[in-house]
Order: C-alpha cells, then structure tokens, then sequence
C-alpha cells in the first residue's frame, strides 16, 4: 500500500538541518535546504556509509566513507564511487507538518 506518511512538525526540522526517521524498513534522511524539504534513503549503495553523517553541498549529499555524491531531488548517482542511485521520496507540507510518500 502506498500512502503518504506524516513525519514529524515542519519546526522539527529547521532550514539547513537534517534528522534520521526510520520508516517501516526504510532509514529515511530528512533535509531542510533552506525551507526545501528532501527525503532520500540513508545508506549509500557503495559501502553502507550513512549519509547523514555527510556534507550536504546545495541539493547534493556526499557519503562520508568514500566521497560518492547523491542529488537530494531524484536519489541520482552524481560521483563515483556509488554506481547505484538511492530512493527519493516525494515530501510535502500539510496542516504544518512534514509527510513523505512511502510506496507499499
């Protein structure tokens, strides 16, 4: 089933911060980048790095164990050396809260 999921209060995540919410068995990053709000999976396909521990560079987020970069719009690969994309999870704002849409 997919549904959008509510996920915490948009002053839970401030602009340029960032949280770690597991979602079923899904670790799901969150990113405020300056007031846009990314979803994307946590672990780079590379080595398992967790990407929250990364720098974010505009709308890219760079894997802390080896460097590969990700967009934060659509999961892309843009360096290597990652050769796989991550998910991207559509996000929005409703009633002052953040939800993400999980596909079932």
């Amino acid at each position: 089933m997919t549904s959008w999921q509510d996920i915490c209060a948009l002053s839970d995540l401030p602009p340029d911060n960032r949280m770690v919410i597991p979602v079923g068995n899904i670790s799901l990053l969150l990113i405020n980048v300056s007031g846009e709000i990314f979803a994307v999976e946590n672990l780079c396909p590379h080595d398992g790095g967790k990407l929250h521990e990364g720098p974010v560079e505009g709308t890219e987020v760079i894997c802390p164990r080896h460097g590969a970069r990700f967009c934060l719009r659509t999961g892309e690969v843009l360096a290597p050396p990652a050769t796989e994309d991550i998910d991207s999870f559509p996000t929005r704002i409703k009633a002052s809260r953040i939800e993400v849409f999980i596909p079932g």
